[in-house]
């Protein structure tokens, strides 16, 4: 039987701070969403005021604040602005974090615009002709058929050194770590320079890869505050100000998922604020490499505290599993620690042959490629996208769309799968419990080679915004 939830939450909820385990703001959003689940509070209430609530059962109004918020996260309730915060109806539910996937794993006929992902080209076939000439070459298979130093092979570490190299940005083949990947790489740097406990900053949307492996490393994240150049150094000021601090990690060129790409003075300024309060920086390239004319990496405005991770994932291949960490020489023991303790030593085939690509102009070439077909592919969809607010840079491979209110990027993205269609949203990419900002991020990078396919997917997309106006 319903209950006026005017009336009857201050019980429900007061039962549930008696009752109920953790913090008091998991508690009350625990005892809201069971009383949702049995019915005693049906779809469309609205939940009472922050302020009645709070001072009907003792709690500060910033407890009640983060138990809407986290009701708000998994998709239970809508606060609209200046209306107040309603239950959704049901089976709109965000499903609880699962961790990140690499590749989709929803059944065909799908069509997938939720990941960033290479775009096929001419690299398979590259492939063949170097595994064919290596078979060949009795040499070399003999120096990478065993054991190799867990930092790389000389080699393999000069041509990461020329991957990572961009302007002033010269790195030093000493300076380099040869990891599996960049989201080997990721980990490697959590593990041999941080901590359990430690607390590091990140963009308050950032990637998911890094959530995940910060939390199974139980390493704490906070949340910057962004704006149209990515996470703002007075909020990273004032946040190393009321919390200690261990590291940062940001994506300052093409960042994911806003696409945001941070000024020469913006970098100098964090770079600073780095040196104040004795911050390690960790910075995520993932995405640069696709933006040739980007500024120099923060790494250069910090060397003596900056941790780069670059591969060749997102511009040339992500089947190598080829990476590559540059850091300050005092770090480089640590981090060759990691890489031993986590695999011994990054594939020294795979970085055999990423160094005969990177050696003989290929990976440029499959890059020069790779910035020519994203750039084709989003002039032929982003007419369709006038009239939206969206957000992107002329090198992402993808576009950051705005929701409009009161609607929610969770109920785009099911109405978009019902009709074959995968985007991502922004809870994925949320630091935090609090109320997340209300995007889909949709990639025009996919193994599908037919065009008409992508057009009717922003189709169906622009179509089921433009249902919600």
């Amino acid at each position: 039987m319903t209950v006026k939830t005017s009336i009857a939450t201050v019980s429900i909820l007061r039962e549930g701070l008696a009752h109920g385990r953790g913090v008091k703001y998991k508690r009350l959003a625990e005892a809201i969403e069971k009383s949702i689940g049995e019915g005693l509070i049906e779809t469309g209430s609205k939940l009472p005021p922050h302020r009645l609530l709070a001072d009907s059962l003792g709690v500060t109004i910033g407890t009640i604040s983060r138990a809407y918020g986290e009701l708000e996260r998994v998709g239970l309730v809508v606060a609209r602005v200046g209306d107040g915060t309603y239950v959704r109806q049901r089976g709109m539910e965000r499903p609880r974090d699962g961790g990140f996937r690499n590749v989709s794993d929803e059944p065909q006929p799908f069509f997938d615009m939720s990941r960033n992902q290479p775009i096929p080209g001419q690299e398979s076939e590259f492939l063949r002709q170097s595994l064919q000439a290596l078979s060949s070459d009795a040499q070399t298979l003999q120096s990478i058929s065993g054991y190799t130093a867990d930092s790389g092979l000389l080699r393999h570490r000069a041509a990461g050194a020329h991957w990572l190299r961009h302007q002033d940005f010269v790195p030093n083949a000493e300076q380099i770590v040869c990891v599996n990947g960049g989201q080997h790489g990721l980990l490697c740097v959590l593990m041999g320079l941080l901590k359990a406990g430690d607390t590091l900053v990140t963009e308050h949307l950032t990637y998911p890869g890094l959530i995940s492996v910060a939390r199974m490393l139980g390493i704490k994240l906070i949340g910057i505050a962004m704006d149209d150049e990515g996470l703002r150094p007075d909020e990273l000021n004032d946040i190393c100000q009321q919390h200690r601090v261990s590291a940062l990690y940001c994506t300052p060129t093409i960042q994911n998922p806003t696409a945001a790409v941070m000024s020469v003075a913006r970098r100098e300024a964090i770079a600073e604020i780095c040196r104040q309060h004795n911050l390690l920086v960790v910075e995520d390239e993932a995405h640069a490499v696709l933006a040739r004319q980007r500024p120099l990496p923060l790494s250069h405005f910090a060397p003596e505290r900056s941790v780069l991770i670059g591969s060749l994932s997102k511009a040339v291949s992500a089947g190598l599993r080829v990476g590559y960490l540059h850091a300050p020489l005092l770090l480089i023991g640590r981090l060759s620690a990691a890489v031993r303790g986590t695999c011994w030593m990054a594939s020294p085939l795979t970085m055999t042959l990423a160094s005969e690509w990177i050696e003989r102009g290929i990976a440029e070439q499959l890059l020069g490629q790779q910035i020519a077909e994203i750039a084709r592919r989003k002039a032929m969809v982003s007419g369709l996208l006038e009239g939206l607010a969206y957000k992107t840079h002329a090198n992402s491979p993808h576009f950051w769309i705005e929701v409009p209110q009161p609607w929610r990027a969770s109920q785009i993205a099911a109405e978009l799968k019902q009709r074959g269609y995968l985007v991502a949203t922004a809870e994925a990419f949320a630091v935090g419990h609090g109320a997340v900002a209300q995007f889909v991020r949709a990639s025009v990078c996919n193994a599908v080679a037919d065009d008409r396919l992508l057009i009717r997917g922003f189709e169906t997309l622009v179509g089921a915004l433009a249902e919600t106006v």
